[in-house]
């Protein structure tokens, strides 16, 4: 019994220790990031790189599950909602699920499945492989040229990625619409205009930005919570991505209960 609430303990205390790391490690990934656009240094290089695999390279993926969501949500609106005289709340559920929820939320989770192991495991590789101590030897701050570079290409991603599937989401829907009930192009989005609102937007930006910090910050730790062993680099990675879909769906709770309360 003794062992048993000695091990619980010990386990509390690492759990805690991390805990601390992280936001040491997360603060420190805020200050740097403060003063990277007033240096010239190869960092931009990284993050042109990273705004190209996280943004543009998950263009095309976003796109078919947008368009492929925002059909779904149509077929099924149109099929329950005239039953209850109340077609016209299609829009709004639209905007809601869409642009406020799901836009945000599986924008995340394609990230997180692309970038989240590229970056965790990337990193993981190089401190195995001795890289980061090469740049420590020279004087190049690791947080500076390999973190914040990614940091602010997945949260960038993150906020063009979020609007980008918004776009295609309604444009899906409006496919939908054309198949089952014809409508005017400038009617169907003028409707969708009308209820859209400057707070939808802002609320999806906010959590698609939201996330992007979560899923960069946890995946660069990830990386380099890596010792010396190569075994260790696909349990990063995995950790990465567990931790990234928990606290991202926190953060969704989180910051819709502050919306609507």
């Amino acid at each position: 019994m003794i062992r048993f609430l000695t091990n619980i303990g010990a386990a509390a205390i690492e759990k805690i220790r991390n805990l601390l790391y992280g936001l040491g490690f997360f603060f420190n990934v805020l200050k740097e990031t403060t003063t990277f656009f007033r240096k010239r240094q190869v960092g931009f290089k990284v993050l042109v790189m990273q705004l190209l695999f996280t943004g543009f390279e998950a263009l095309k993926i976003s796109a078919v599950m947008a368009l492929a969501i925002g059909a779904a949500i149509n077929v099924i609106g149109s099929s329950f909602l005239p039953q209850f005289g109340q077609s016209k709340l299609m829009y709004s559920i639209l905007i809601v699920i869409i642009t406020r929820e799901l836009g945000p939320l599986l924008t995340a989770f394609i990230v997180i499945a692309r970038s989240g192991t590229a970056i965790a495991t990337e990193l993981g590789t190089m401190v195995v492989d001795h890289e980061i101590e090469a740049y420590l030897s020279v004087g190049i701050n690791p947080i500076a040229y390999l973190v914040v570079p990614r940091f602010l290409g997945v949260v960038l991603s993150m906020g063009i990625l979020s609007v980008y599937f918004n776009l295609f989401g309604l444009l899906g829907s409006y496919i939908i619409v054309q198949v089952i009930k014809p409508l005017n192009f400038q009617e169907y989005f003028g409707n969708l205009l009308t209820i859209l609102s400057v707070g939808d937007v802002v609320s999806g930006l906010v959590k698609a930005l939201v996330f992007g910090v979560i899923i960069s910050v946890v995946s660069t730790f990830q990386g380099f919570s890596v010792a010396r062993a190569s075994t260790e680099i696909p349990v990063a990675g995995i950790k990465a991505v567990g931790q990234s879909f928990i606290l991202c769906i926190i953060a969704d709770v989180a910051i819709t209960l502050v919306q609507y309360a």
